[in-house]
């Protein structure tokens, strides 16, 4: 399934998306970690639907992820612990960005990493990949030197995994932010000054389930990352904060199911949206949402994107 393209007619508005030097054709991408590499996906969903492919994590060596149970559903979203498992860069080089290149959609590759040398490992060697348009930094990893604290809760250290990677590499920047800090438009700030060029907000919030019969946590690792409905009033509030406090494009994402979800976003601020958990809710939420941001475009009077985003803050 292909995604014509837009030319800004009022019966057809523009769904063109800037972010940095990046021109997407559309704004809807996959969110990192529910897409895979997009292989598995193409009974349902082509790479070549989406404005941009936003790959799972992807690391210097393999990482096997935790244990399972590693996921459950729960009231309106669900919760895993996959522990970011993937097979490497070296692999992914040869494997997965030889099926991408099929397509002509550019590719984002989320880059994980435990020391901030492993995320400038990634970047040096995936540079050279001409379908490599654009690096997202998930500084939600523990970072071992620090005991374990994970990037993103310390401004300090999400500025400085941030101001290293741009000396490996010239390409797009984009770094997704845990929301689970006091304030995320402080982090947000922080890797703006440090050179980010958008940042994705927002990641899974830390959740538990227990399982009454076994009494125990129903995750082998204990706790997870929440997502779906359940969090997309949260992810819309930070992305309206932090809309006020940064200049560069945001990636908004958490919840995003129905075809009216992705304005909303959009009215906050985003310049972009990503789809995760309704991926295995519906694998055609894609189009759904895509088909919702043109019709709620042209039912409002709308030529293009920068009509709207922000525009609640107007408003």
């Amino acid at each position: 399934m292909t995604e014509p393209e837009d030319h800004g007619h009022p019966s057809r508005p523009s769904l063109t998306t800037q972010i940095g030097n990046l021109t997407l054709k559309n704004p809807v991408l996959p969110a990192s970690g529910t897409y895979g590499y997009g292989e598995e996906w193409l009974p349902f969903i082509s790479p070549q639907l989406w404005g941009a492919v936003v790959t799972k994590g992807v690391s210097p060596t393999p990482w096997p992820g935790n244990e399972p149970p590693r996921i459950c559903e729960t009231p309106s979203g669900m919760l895993n612990a996959i522990g970011l498992q993937n097979l490497g860069m070296e692999a992914f080089a040869h494997k997965a960005l030889s099926f991408l290149r099929e397509y002509r959609t550019p590719v984002i590759v989320n880059i994980v990493g435990k020391t901030l040398e492993e995320y400038v490992a990634v970047a040096e060697r995936l540079t050279p990949c001409p379908e490599v348009r654009a690096f997202e930094l998930n500084i939600s990893c523990p970072n071992v030197k620090e005991g374990g604290i994970a990037f993103g809760v310390d401004p300090k250290s999400a500025a400085a995994v941030t101001a290293a990677v741009p000396a490996a590499t010239e390409k797009l920047l984009i770094v997704k932010l845990s929301p689970n800090v006091t304030d995320v438009t402080v982090i947000a700030q922080a890797v703006e000054a440090a050179g980010a060029d958008a940042i994705s907000l927002i990641n899974t919030l830390l959740g538990m389930s227990i399982d009454i019969k076994r009494r125990r946590p129903t995750l082998s690792n204990q706790v997870g990352g929440l997502s779906g409905p359940a969090i997309k009033p949260v992810a819309v509030r930070m992305v309206w904060q932090t809309y006020k406090k940064i200049s560069i494009p945001i990636i908004g994402m958490g919840g995003i199911l129905t075809a009216t979800d992705a304005p909303e976003f959009i009215l906050a601020g985003a310049t972009a949206v990503a789809i995760g958990t309704g991926l295995f809710v519906d694998p055609l939420t894609p189009v759904k949402v895509l088909d919702g941001i043109r019709e709620y475009m042209i039912a409002e009077g709308f030529n293009s994107l920068d009509e709207i985003r922000g525009l609640a803050h107007r408003g």
